[in-house]
């Protein structure tokens, strides 16, 4: 059973205000995370993947750490937690320290974790833009970290170089046989996430029919993800309960900060996500968050809409309706009322799993895939590309799927730039129709080929 392919993570550590989200941004060339002036307004793990000296590597922009923060007792202890999340789920880590205020404790308490790391790890010596900053890089070099270098998040200076650096640093990637695909595998990995408190423990449980992770009734009882190995008639299959998700502002406990960082890791190694929503509570704009989330690491997903067992009948519909709602821009996901405390329709959910796998390791025959495409275009052709004042009808010629774990597939065309989103929309939900592909994410790349050579 194939898995998928995922390229290593750069955690982007440090204290408040040091720029970590204005650097983010740089590398990812869009405004992905909050900026502002304000310490610790990041407070959600934002995950962009980019190519970096042509090496594909995600980045999690983590969240800033509010020394004022209710429930944050001592800031020395809350940096070395996130530090110390990094260290023990990143592939590499890049340390941002603030160049116009100086080496501080709070860099001191970080770098003291991030000497334990076995990773490669580099410091970018933020917000040099002026000569009197500059002259304070050579503070940093106390916390025996390198390389260090300087960088300007806000104007990109050194920021690429640094990056670059790194990521050379980094070793091949394992997981992959000669051909650089990924090892096959017999297991089936299945992350269940959503936010706190929405019973993700106790649906484990009922999985597993014993007790074997604690549940309470106190948000954010989970902390790490936890692995469980099931053996079934039907297959086998690792359990992946992750801790809860909250929205921004939300995350005031340390130990909570750095579990968005291994909901990331988790999304990345499983095939399937299991996201969990109260339906008690209704539908939540967190819910979206994480549904997109979920959607942009590539799983095929799958919405339980728990604690039904307290769902009124005159409200049940309305709850449904709302979660169509909120979630349309995955409106293809197959939505399950359950009760994990009562294990009502629980027994839906193997059965809808191995569905899901199947959807997501689909491979489509090349002759089919281009019949379908033909036909998709004569029933809705792309609107006319313009160059100038003239405008000339955009032409498909053939397709063929590159990938699964999410299906991934191939279209050469005249003009693929001028493709809209709703027309990829509009072959994205065909090929979800055609093939059977319902609750996968579906990649698609359009290029340009010319009558001589592919572009």
């Amino acid at each position: 059973m194939a898995t998928r392919s995922t390229p290593p993570l750069v955690a982007i550590v440090g204290r408040p205000n040091v720029g970590k989200s204005t650097l983010f941004n740089r590398y990812a060339g869009h405004r992905r995370a909050l900026v502002y002036d304000t310490p610790g307004i990041t407070r959600d793990r934002i995950a962009e993947e980019v190519t970096i000296a042509g090496r594909r590597v995600r980045l999690v922009d983590t969240a800033g750490l509010d020394p004022d923060a209710p429930g944050e007792a001592d800031l020395g202890e809350a940096v070395q937690a996130q530090a110390r999340s990094a260290v023990a789920d990143a592939d590499a880590i890049l340390f941002v320290v603030d160049g116009a205020a100086g080496l501080l404790p709070e860099d001191e308490a970080i770098a003291r974790t991030l000497r334990r790391a076995t990773v490669p790890l580099a410091v970018a010596v933020n917000k040099v833009d002026v000569p009197a900053h500059a002259r304070r890089v050579d503070e940093f070099h106390k916390l025996g970290l390198e390389p260090l270098r300087a960088v300007s998040a806000e104007h990109g200076g050194g920021a690429f170089d640094l990056l670059e650096e790194l990521v050379a640093a980094l070793p091949a990637q394992e997981g992959a046989d000669e051909d650089g695909e990924p090892e096959a595998s017999d297991e089936i990995r299945v992350a269940i996430v959503g936010r706190p408190n929405v019973g993700k423990s106790s649906l484990v449980n009922r999985l597993l029919g014993e007790q074997r992770v604690v549940v309470s009734s106190v948000p954010g009882t989970t902390r790490d993800a936890i692995d469980i190995r099931i053996e079934r008639d039907d297959g086998v299959f690792v359990l992946v309960d992750t801790a809860g998700l909250r929205r921004p502002g939300r995350r005031t406990r340390t130990a909570e900060r750095g579990s968005a960082l291994m909901t990331v890791r988790s999304l990345d190694r499983a095939q399937v996500a299991l996201l969990l929503i109260d339906a008690e509570e209704g539908f939540t704009d967190q819910d979206a968050r994480v549904g997109h989330l979920v959607r942009e690491r590539g799983c095929a997903v799958a919405v339980l809409a728990n604690k039904w067992d307290r769902v009124s009948a005159e409200r049940g519909e309305s709850i449904l309706e709302a979660i169509g709602h909120g979630l349309r821009f995955m409106a293809d996901t197959p939505v399950v009322s359950v009760s994990a405390r009562t294990g009502a329709r629980v027994n839906r959910i193997w059965p809808l799993v191995t569905d899901l796998v199947r959807a997501g390791e689909r491979r489509i025959p090349t002759a089919e895939l281009n019949r379908w495409l033909e036909e998709a275009v004569r029933r809705h052709e792309p609107s006319m590309a313009r160059r100038g004042t003239s405008r000339r009808p955009i032409k498909f010629f053939y397709g063929t799927q590159t990938g699964v774990n999410p299906p991934t597939f191939l279209l050469f065309c005249t003009e693929p730039k001028a493709i809209t989103a709703a027309y990829r929309r509009f072959l994205e939900n065909r090929l979800r129709e055609r093939f059977d592909l319902a609750g996968t994410p579906v990649r698609l790349r359009l290029r340009a080929r010319t009558r001589d050579r592919v572009s």
